[in-house]
Order: structure tokens, then sequence, then C-alpha cells
């Protein structure tokens, strides 16, 4: 079993929960409209489930093969988290992810799209994931391919796009990621797009001030991930 840091778990929750509180003062909101979206990729099925112990009810895993590994584990154990599929989905790996996961945070593609919606018995919960800053290293659609994403979502009953999500610059100031934030909130109103699944551990604040309501945190709550 892999430890988590010192401070434990609760600590650090507490932490992270004043923060979105705070944040949502500032910005006029209700704390309840922000999802906690726990990180816990990297951390074994025990760190989730001491996190679940604490309060934690929704997480977050990159890669499809460790997460049903997680999400089967803990419901051996009759635990039964929101699970967000929050990397990039490879279309190979499509009915794995639909069985597992509650909602997928970064679809990308028209292709993606609709090998999900050929995988799927029901309607899927998904975001679509738009690349606002432009970084050719990052996933995600431009701002400009959106609309026709979307058009092609609405021929697809299973497919059930719900909002979108992003990922900033890296930067250790914050604030540089608020452009990007408020462009995306700008999109998701232009769409009529209601969630908007953006912010880390490093900017998750400014995030809230331009309208997220889920935030992705992982190292304010587990630490650092382990070797």
């Amino acid at each position: 079993m892999t430890a988590q840091p010192a401070g434990g778990i609760s600590g650090r929750l507490a932490a992270v929960r004043e923060r979105i509180e705070a944040a949502c003062r500032r910005a006029g909101r209700d704390a309840t409209s922000v999802t906690l979206v726990a990180v816990s990729k990297g951390w074994p099925a025990e760190a989730v489930t001491r996190a679940w112990e604490a309060g934690i009810r929704d997480f977050g895993e990159n890669r499809v093969q460790e997460g049903t590994a997680k999400a089967s584990a803990l419901a051996a154990a009759g635990i039964r988290p929101v699970w967000h599929l929050i990397g990039n989905l490879q279309t190979n790996k499509v009915r794995p992810a639909v069985q597992t996961f509650d909602i997928l945070h970064a679809v990308d593609s028209e292709r993606l799209l609709r090998a999900i919606a050929a995988a799927a018995d029901s309607p899927v919960r998904m975001m679509i994931e738009v690349n606002v800053s432009g970084e050719p290293t990052k996933h995600g659609i431009a701002p400009a391919g959106l609309p026709g994403l979307l058009h092609a979502a609405r021929s697809l009953p299973l497919a059930r796009v719900e909002g979108l999500m992003t990922v900033a610059p890296l930067s250790p100031d914050p604030e540089d990621s608020r452009p990007v934030f408020r462009r995306l909130g700008d999109l998701g109103r232009e769409h009529g797009l209601p969630l908007l699944s953006m912010g880390m551990t490093g900017d998750f604040d400014v995030a809230i001030e331009e309208g997220a309501t889920h935030v992705r945190i992982g190292r304010a709550l587990f630490g650092e991930r382990p070797a």
C-alpha cells in the first residue's frame, strides 16, 4: 500500500473546500455549484477509499485501464463514486470507458463522438475538450471547430454533450489562466452548454471566478504522485 502524504486527506480536503468557498464568494456564487473532482491518477485504490471516507464523491482518472481497475476494486467494497474520465480517450478504449465512467471530459473529434455513440447502450454524458490556448502540445478541438462538432453530436442521440473542458497553459501565475477560462465560459454561453470543466490545483480559484462548474484537483488533495 502506498502511504498518502503527511497531513492526511481530511485536512487537505478542508483546505481545498475553503479555497472553493472563498472563490465562490468573490464571484457571487453558491459553493454547491462547483463539483470537486479529485484526480486520483497514479494513486492506488486504497488512497481513493480514504478520500471517499473523507467525503469526496467524484474522482477523475486519465487512463481507462487504471480507472476501470480502481472502479472494480471500490465496487467490490460497496463504494460507488462518480467516475470522470479526464484524459484523452482513444477509440479502441471507448467500450470499457463508457461501461466504467459516468462522464467523459475530453471528447475532441467527430470520430470519437461516433465511436462512443456506437459503443453505448444508453446516453453518455460528455464534455467537449477545447484547446482555447492553441498550444500544439495540447489535445482539444480549436474554438473554430466547435460548432461543427456540436452539430455532429446533435445527430447522435446517445452522445449527450453537457459542457466544455479545457486545460490552461502551465504558469506559476494563476492569473495567466484567466483569459483561457473566460474564453471557455464565453463559448459555453454561446452554445448553451452549462458545464465548464476547468482549473487545477494551481489555478482553480481563478477558474471558479470565471464560471467553472467542475475543478480537477490532484496535488492539493493527494500530494505529489508516487514514483
